[in-house]
C-alpha cells in the first residue's frame, strides 16, 4: 500500500493508505486536524502545504500557488508522497490571515510584532524574526471606539482637542498586547513593529492632525511609508485608502499575476482595490459598521449567544449561535444570512419593504425596520463602490478572474447570502478567495522579508484613487444598489 510521509515540527510520521484520497482526508483519519473553514472549497487556503510525490493535478484553486505548495483539501494522493505541516521557513498560512510562500529575509532586531490597527478591532502578531515563527496572538476592540464608533467621529474628536486622548488611547493597547505576549514568552521586550491601519488611524496613532483628511481637497499630508524608531509604517494610497489596503495586496501577492483581480474589504470603511493588465485603481467607501452588528438593535460582535448563520429549511428560518448558546443577537454574518433569509421568505421585497415592524429570526431575536435600512445603506454603499471601479475600468463581473476577501468579517460571510442581498455579484461568489486578515499578513511579510517594502511601494506608486464622494457614477450606481437584487 502507498505511503504518506508526514513531516510536522521537525518530526517524521509514515502513515499507510488505501485508494485515491485528498491529503487532508488522510490527514484527518489520523489525527492530524488540517484546517479548511471554507468546508474543504478551496477558497480559504488555510490548508496550504508544501507537498512532494504522486499527487493529483492542480485544481482551478490551486492555480497560482508558487511551485511545491498544494491545498491539503484539494490534492489527491495517487501513491507515496510526502507533506510538510506548519514547515516554519516558509510561513505559507497563520490561523487568521493567508499568505504567499516567501523565504526568510527579515528586518533588523530578534523579536518584532506587527500592527493592525483597523476602525473597529485591533490585532497583534509576535514574531520570532530569525526562525520566522509566530509567538502569540492578541486582538481587542480599538478603544478608541469610547470616543468616537467611525472615523469621521474621530477625525472631528481629534480636531476638537482629543487629539492627545486618542493617541494614548490605541498607543497603550498596542503596547499592552505586546507587553502581555513578551511576558509569557520570557522576551525582555519587542524590538522593531510593523504598524498598518488606514490613513487616519495611523494620524491618530502617530497624533497628527487630521485636518487636511477632513476638509476638501482630501489629499493627506502624510502618507507615511518610512520608520521612526522601532515602528516601521507602510505606505498608504491616499487619504481615503490606507496602509492596511496596501498591506493586504502584498498577501494577495497581486504584483506576481496576470489575473484580473478584485479585493474588498467589507469592514466599516469598504475599502476596495482593482488589479488589471498592471494598474491598479483603488477606493474606499463609508459601508458604516452596520456588517459588525453596529448600528442594528439586536448587533452584537462574534461573542456567545451571537447568531452566526441563518438559513431557510422547508419553509422555516433556522440558525445556529455561537457557543451553542441561546440566541441573544446577531453578529455580522448572521445579519448578512438573516437577511437574505427574510428576502427568500419574502417578508421583506427587493425595495426592502417590510411585512412587519420587527422580523423574528427566534421567539426574541429580530431584525427591525429600521435595521433593514441600515443594511440596505451599507450593502448599497460597498456593491456601488464595486461597479462604480469595475466600470472605471471597463470591466464586468464576468471579467474578473479572482477576487479576494479581506477582514475578519469576510472570513466568517456567507457568499451565497452575499449575493442573495446583492452585496457582491454573484458571479464572483465561485471565484473568491478568502484572506482573513489580510493587513496583518501583509504587515508580517513586511518583517520576515524585507523586500516587501519595495512591493508595497510599487504597489502606492502603481494605485489610482477614484473618489466617490460627489462621483456621479458612484451615486447612480448606489441608488440602483440599494435594491436587493
Amino acid at each position: 500500500m502507498p505511503r504518506l510521509l508526514v513531516t510536522e515540527k521537525g518530526t517524521v510520521r509514515e502513515i499507510v493508505f488505501e485508494g485515491e484520497k485528498t491529503v487532508s482526508r488522510v490527514l484527518m483519519d489520523n489525527g492530524v486536524q488540517a484546517k479548511h473553514p471554507c468546508g474543504g472549497r478551496g477558497t480559504c487556503k488555510k490548508c496550504m502545504m508544501k507537498m512532494e510525490g504522486a499527487l493529483s493535478p492542480r485544481t482551478e484553486a490551486e492555480r497560482e500557488l508558487p511551485c511545491g505548495l498544494r491545498l491539503s483539501c484539494q490534492a489527491k494522493l495517487l501513491g507515496d508522497a510526502q507533506v510538510w505541516v506548519d514547515e516554519e521557513t516558509m510561513l505559507h498560512i497563520q490561523s487568521d490571515g493567508v499568505m504567499p510562500a516567501f523565504s526568510l529575509n527579515p528586518v533588523e532586531g530578534k523579536i518584532g510584532s506587527a500592527v493592525d490597527i483597523g476602525t473597529t478591532t485591533v490585532a497583534v502578531r509576535l514574531i520570532d524574526l530569525a526562525a520566522g515563527r509566530v509567538l502569540g496572538t492578541r486582538s481587542m476592540e480599538n478603544p478608541q471606539r469610547s470616543i468616537a464608533a467611525d472615523v469621521i467621529g474621530r477625525m472631528e474628536a481629534a480636531m476638537a482637542g482629543k487629539s492627545e486622548i486618542l493617541e494614548r488611547l490605541i498607543r497603550d493597547a498596542v503596547d499592552g498586547m505586546i507587553l502581555s505576549m513578551c511576558r509569557e514568552q520570557g522576551i525582555p521586550a519587542c524590538d522593531v513593529r510593523v504598524i498598518t491601519g488606514n490613513t487616519t488611524m495611523l494620524y491618530l496613532y502617530t497624533g497628527k492632525d487630521p485636518v487636511t483628511l477632513s476638509r476638501a481637497p482630501f489629499e493627506a499630508d502624510c502618507l507615511f511609508g518610512c520608520r521612526e524608531g522601532e515602528n516601521i509604517y507602510p505606505p498608504c494610497m491616499s487619504a481615503f485608502v490606507g496602509a492596511d489596503i496596501t498591506c493586504a495586496l502584498l498577501a494577495a501577492d497581486v504584483l506576481h499575476t496576470t489575473d484580473t483581480v478584485l479585493l474588498i474589504d467589507v469592514g466599516t470603511n469598504g475599502e476596495i482595490a482593482l488589479w488589471k493588465d498592471g494598474k491598479l485603481l483603488v477606493s474606499a467607501t463609508a459601508a458604516g459598521p452596520a456588517f459588525e452588528g453596529g448600528g442594528i438593535e439586536m448587533g452584537l460582535g462574534s461573542v456567545k449567544g451571537a447568531i452566526d448563520k441563518v438559513w431557510v429549511e422547508d419553509g422555516k428560518i433556522l440558525h445556529t449561535a455561537i457557543g451553542g448558546e441561546k440566541a441573544v443577537g446577531l453578529c455580522g454574518s448572521g445579519i448578512i444570512d438573516a437577511m437574505a433569509a427574510m428576502l427568500e421568505t419574502e417578508q421583506v421585497d427587493e425595495t426592502g419593504a417590510a411585512d412587519e415592524d420587527e422580523l423574528y429570526i427566534t421567539d426574541r431575536v429580530y431584525l427591525s425596520a429600521q435595521d433593514i435600512r441600515s443594511i440596505q445603506l451599507a450593502k448599497g454603499a460597498i456593491a456601488a463602490g464595486i461597479k462604480t471601479l469595475m466600470d472605471e475600468e471597463g470591466v464586468t463581473a464576468k471579467d474578473i478572474d479572482r477576487m479576494y476577501l479581506a477582514g475578519g468579517f469576510g472570513a466568517h460571510l456567507n457568499l451565497n447570502s452575499a449575493a442573495k442581498i446583492g452585496l457582491i455579484p454573484e458571479e464572483l461568489v465561485q471565484k473568491t478567495v478568502v484572506l482573513g486578515n489580510a493587513a496583518l499578513s501583509g504587515a508580517h511579510m513586511l518583517l520576515l522579508n524585507r523586500d516587501y517594502g519595495d512591493d508595497a511601494k510599487k504597489l502606492c506608486q502603481l494605485a489610482r484613487t477614484v473618489n466617490l464622494g460627489g462621483n456621479p457614477a458612484f451615486t447612480e450606481n448606489f441608488m440602483e444598489c440599494m435594491l436587493f437584487e
